[in-house]
């Protein structure tokens, strides 16, 4: 596994409005940019030798894993890894845009610790359930769900996502997406809103890594 190359995000469930990101932050994460996209362009060589026909993928993989080396994609469906791996390797090599995660699978044990702690902070289940669900509930417990970071990656996948079946769930929480195959969902203002039927949407194959420009200055 590659050592930590950058200064890690802190992971938590729960983040700050996206608009009160600071300049700093903001040159700071330009910065984190273009050192992930040079240290992928770096490693398509090694990757080409593991796996000749996705380098660009593999390599895409590797530098956000040294970007944000806190994550842990495992635990999530095939389908979900599949289609978030995809589509941040679509981002990267093509936008420039990073996207981490922050959390994807918890164990139902995990899942009801922490609507449990948020029932205490808020003081009742009803303000509980305006940020976390229940593990019967929770799609963090299926492995089809998962929080991403930064501001700028979560809104790449709120424009380009549906192409990846992955789809922003609530107004209040930017950072949470779903991987929904067989229906487009309906925004919610909040995890605890009453889910309205779904829309059908036509059958497609699985996602896979997006064919990439062998230029590798693209983007």
């Amino acid at each position: 596994m590659l050592a930590p190359l950058l200064v890690p995000v802190p992971p938590g469930p729960f983040y700050a409005d996206p608009h009160g990101v600071t300049g700093s932050v903001r040159r700071r994460d330009r910065a984190y940019r273009v050192v992930t996209r040079a240290l992928a362009v770096a490693l398509v060589p090694a990757a080409f030798t593991v796996a000749p026909r996705r380098a660009r993928h593999v390599a895409c993989q590797w530098a956000l894993a040294a970007r944000f080396p806190a994550e842990d994609l495992t635990g999530l469906t095939p389908a979900t890894r599949a289609a978030f791996e995809a589509a941040r390797t679509q981002a990267l090599w093509c936008d420039g845009e990073l996207i981490g995660l922050t959390d994807g699978y918890r164990d139902a044990e995990q899942q009801a610790r922490l609507f449990a702690e948020e029932v205490r902070r808020t003081g009742s289940v009803e303000a509980a359930r305006l940020w976390i669900l229940p593990p019967n509930q929770s799609r963090h417990v299926a492995g089809t769900a998962v929080d991403v970071r930064p501001a700028e990656g979560a809104r790449w996948l709120e424009r380009h996502g549906a192409r990846y079946h992955l789809y922003r769930l609530y107004d209040n929480e930017w950072w949470h997406f779903e991987y929904r195959p067989d229906a487009q969902p309906e925004r919610l203002p909040h995890p605890g809103a009453p889910v309205p039927p779904p829309h059908d949407v036509p059958p497609t194959a699985p996602p896979t890594a997006p064919a990439i420009s062998h230029d590798l200055r693209h983007g």
